[in-house]
């Protein structure tokens, strides 16, 4: 990355971060969180909270106040509301990229968020969706 431009996260960086049984990954999503904290970049929306809260606890038996302590840590990112301008983006998305409507709603957050990178595994790296250019955190450096 480039920079100060800003990058949403996408929930399974988040995991990543968190989840010892990949160590290369976890690695990896270290390195763009401290960068995203230093540069103060990093972007994210309530549904990746949401997601990130219930995989963390259910799937890997992050202790509740653990999992709530890193919730907060990231609200001071001002994650993107949900609202009417992000449900008719992700529409547009879900229509135009054939997306389904959760990969649209983080690719609509992203758009509303301002940030001109989406850092998921999920998406095909180095597309391309308007202002927002996919980078795979687990195969490139911030």
């Amino acid at each position: 990355m480039h920079g100060a431009r800003r990058a949403f996260v996408d929930t399974s960086v988040l995991l990543y971060f968190i989840d010892p049984s990949d160590p290369i990954r976890q690695v990896r999503a270290a390195e763009w969180l401290q960068h995203l904290w230093a540069s103060g970049t990093g972007s994210v929306s309530w549904q990746v909270l949401h997601e990130f809260y219930v995989n963390a606890t259910r799937r890997l038996a992050v202790p509740p106040q653990e999992a709530r302590f890193l919730v907060d840590t990231f609200l001071t990112w001002h994650p993107v509301d949900s609202s009417s301008a992000l449900i008719h983006r992700s529409w547009h998305w879900a229509n135009v990229a054939h997306l389904t409507y959760w990969d649209a709603l983080i690719l609509a957050a992203a758009g509303l968020a301002g940030c001109d990178v989406l850092l998921s595994e999920d998406f095909q790296a180095g597309r391309r969706f308007d202002q927002n250019q996919v980078i795979n955190p687990f195969t490139a450096t911030p």
